[in-house]
């Protein structure tokens, strides 16, 4: 059975199985005789890989580049092991976040300071550090010329400081990592899918979020790849539905915020939002059960968006 999803143009989509099934997405795009995967999953994802690259016909040494959108783990963190199996191979990562491949050591820490030790393990297994030598940076508008194909790096902070945005002008796809949201297929409609915001710790910024959707949407990409998951077609009212959530969420943390339970409230507002925001036939505890680690994470990165702000003033 295949485990392969071909977007044509060479694009292909594997199920990490990170967490559960259909939650992150990892890409490949088959260039003549290279490969690039675009996403990482973890360290438990890489068999996978393998199995994905053998149904294309192609190994780990014709993989040419291992290209996370940003270094937080469910993105990133099987980058190490599949960059020691795949021996040609560089790793393409934003400036932001490059020491953090080399010496993984805080990304791991900050990892267990928001799961857990035991958690982590079953999550992420192991974070293989990557040799220095084998890293590139790729500041905004760095090219990639992969046998001809151009990939286009666009710097999109928001969800955090050191994510891009990889634009592929052969199949006007953009692979938007956490940027442009997340949308599950399961809750997809004929008529609506239901795309939200992100904002898990440690770097939500909303008004800079808003700058990089709308950055995104300059290059008018009749593709969105997420990664949380699998591709969706970029509408306007898609790209609203997003932009609204951004600022929606925003709301309730700033509302919320300093009262008793305020993680606990915030957590249930968004709940609240989401399920309003579902087609009215969707089983509700089903949708629930879905998001529960979305709802946990955004209202955690809103406290600390919160605090920062606190800070600041």
């Amino acid at each position: 059975m295949s485990i392969i999803t071909d977007f044509g143009h060479g694009i292909y989509m594997l199920d990490a199985l990170y967490v559960k099934p259909d939650i992150a997405s990892i890409y490949l795009i088959q260039q003549k005789d290279s490969v690039v995967i675009v996403e990482t999953g973890t360290s438990h994802s890489v068999e996978r890989i393998k199995a994905a690259l053998d149904e294309i016909g192609l190994k780990f040494k014709d993989v040419s580049y291992i290209i996370p959108t940003h270094v937080h783990l469910d993105h990133a963190g099987g980058a190490g092991e599949l960059m020691r199996l795949c021996k040609n191979a560089n790793l393409i990562i934003h400036p932001k976040g490059a020491r953090h491949m080399v010496d993984p050591n805080k990304l791991i820490a900050g990892t267990i300071e928001v799961y857990g030790e035991q958690k982590f393990k079953l999550l992420y297994g192991r974070v293989v550090p990557i040799e220095k030598h084998r890293v590139i940076e790729a500041a905004d508008s760095f090219i990639l010329n992969i046998n001809g194909r151009i990939l286009k790096f666009l710097d999109t902070p928001g969800h955090a400081r050191h994510h891009f945005c990889v634009w592929d002008e052969e199949s006007k796809t953009m692979f938007t990592g956490d940027t442009f949201g997340v949308s599950y297929r399961e809750f997809d409609t004929k008529d609506n899918i239901l795309v939200f915001p992100t904002t898990t710790p440690v770097q939500f910024e909303p008004d800079k979020l808003l700058s990089s959707i709308d950055l995104i949407m300059s290059y008018k990409p009749d593709n969105i790849a997420l990664t949380h998951f699998s591709m969706i077609k970029p509408e306007k009212k898609v790209v609203k539905q997003l932009k609204d959530g951004v600022m929606h969420m925003s709301s309730i943390a700033k509302e919320q915020f300093g009262q008793a339970d305020s993680k606990e409230k915030i957590k249930q507002k968004i709940s609240s939002y989401l399920l309003g925001q579902l087609d009215a036939g969707k089983d509700k505890n089903f949708c629930l059960e879905k998001l529960e680690n979305d709802l946990e994470l955004n209202a955690q990165g809103l406290m600390v968006w919160m605090a920062h702000q606190q800070g600041s003033h």
